[in-house]
């Protein structure tokens, strides 16, 4: 009763096959045993899970930390679609994954979400303008090239319960560690910028979605995969998706990099915390997460310096995306544009409109008096064209830029526009014409009827 009461609530680590229940078991005064929290179905069939020999673990498919695992999956088949977006990670090959992942984002990106973003960008400067918590570190006075950086007790007794073990990796697996790293902390630092520091339900999700690594089992061969991979992802998935936040992110992770393994450490910490408390995305920490905080106590603060080198000194432009994203922006500017010079010359064809009927109006009210007196104030009024018009309203409502950029910013849309507003400015032609000789008519009549 003791030990169950002391053992931790969050603890999944396997049990033994044998245990020694007497020290542990104590009943009560009238020898009631204690009952099981969850209801046992009696009517489920049970198989055993037999462990695969090497031989057919050989010819799974590797992944997690350094491509040191396989066959985790293959007792976890409820929670995979929940983890994990590869349907069939132990026989699916690492180049059909990579395929797969293509296809996917090509799907799921949206140029109307990604137009909204870059036109209504007021949310989007508002997380520019956030300043991170690793930008706010000072240079440490104990290690040089290292920011003072401070651990919470929870992350003290967290580094405790990790076991103490060394990777033996060769040239190969510590690259693709090193850009899978890099492609985690990319992921997080768009979270913590995205939430503002404040971690949320949808954190979980944000940074197993954003990183290659965690959601398809992605290994790399080159930085260069690593951003495009991060970009097209960030212009896919999240809720803000602008180019800026993935330069901003890609800033951000350099200085990560350049505060020390300290920082890093911290981060990949606060990752598995997130991880921790989100079920089934611990299973992403023993693939993962765990490792990553074992081995980045080990590596060499020199390696670190010179990946955020060379994230610094790369360039990732829009086209390397694939997405054409230079294209669409052009053209979604242009119907802009036109949009803006249609509402301009409509404007001015209003302007002149109400001048030359103004005009009209006071040479028929000269000729009136001329004539007899009252004429022009007892005549019919003339439709006008102020702004509280109906059909100038109408129109300005259809050259709405911030509607078109919602709406798709496509051509047609603006050609059926200005054909919308040449038949208004025709009906309120026929209107102002067939008003004004309303008006002359009325008046030769009153004129007649006075003489």
């Amino acid at each position: 009763m003791l030990t169950s009461l002391l053992a931790p609530k969050g603890s999944r680590s396997a049990k033994l096959l044998v245990e020694d229940m007497s020290a542990g078991s104590e009943t009560t005064g009238d020898g009631e045993e204690e009952e099981d929290e969850e209801e046992f179905d009696w009517q489920l069939e049970q198989e055993v899970y037999t462990d695969r020999s090497e031989e057919e673990l050989g010819t799974m498919q590797k992944y997690g930390f350094a491509n040191q695992r396989s066959g985790v999956f293959g007792r976890l088949q409820e929670e995979l679609s929940d983890v994990i977006d590869v349907k069939n990670p132990e026989e699916t090959l690492a180049s059909e994954r990579r395929r797969a992942r293509l296809e996917a984002e090509a799907l799921a990106f949206s140029s109307d979400h990604y137009l909204a973003d870059l036109f209504e960008d007021d949310e989007i400067n508002r997380l520019v303008k956030f300043t991170p918590w690793w930008s706010k570190l000072s240079p440490s006075t104990e290690q040089k090239g290292e920011s003072a950086v401070s651990f919470s007790d929870e992350e003290k007794e967290q580094l405790r319960k990790f076991t103490n073990r060394s990777f033996l990796l060769d040239k190969t697996s510590r690259c693709q560690a090193w850009l899978s790293l890099l492609d985690i902390l990319l992921a997080y630092s768009y979270e913590v910028r995205s939430a503002e520091g404040e971690h949320n339900v949808e954190s979980p999700w944000t940074i197993r979605k954003l990183s290659g690594t965690l959601c398809w089992l992605e290994t790399y061969s080159c930085l260069r995969d690593v951003l495009v991979s991060f970009g097209r992802r960030v212009l896919c998935y999240p809720l803000y998706r602008h180019f800026a936040l993935v330069a901003l992110s890609v800033c951000d992770t350099a200085k990560i990099l350049q505060s020390g393994k300290a920082c890093v450490l911290k981060c990949l910490l606060d990752i598995h915390k997130v991880f921790r408390e989100n079920d089934p995305a611990y299973i992403l920490n023993d693939l993962y997460i765990t490792d990553y905080c074992i081995w980045i106590q080990r590596v060499s603060s020199k390696k670190m310096l010179e990946l955020a080198s060379m994230l610094q000194h790369t360039l990732l432009q829009k086209k390397d995306l694939e997405l054409e994203l230079d294209e669409l922006e052009s053209a979604a500017r242009i119907v802009v544009e036109e949009e803006e010079q249609a509402s301009t010359e409509s404007s001015s064809s209003d302007s002149s409109s109400e001048s030359e009927e103004s005009v009209a109006e006071e040479q028929g009210c000269s000729d009136s008096k001329q004539g007899g007196g009252e004429t022009c104030k007892d005549s019919p009024s003339e439709p006008s064209s102020s702004p509280s018009s109906p059909i100038p309203a109408l129109s300005s409502v259809a050259l709405s830029p911030s509607v078109n950029r919602k709406a798709g910013v496509e051509s047609s849309d603006s050609q059926g526009r200005r054909q919308l507003i040449q038949d208004l400015g025709r009906q309120m032609t026929e209107e102002m014409r067939i008003s004004a000789d309303s008006c002359s008519s009325g008046a030769g009549e009153m004129l007649f009827a006075d003489e």
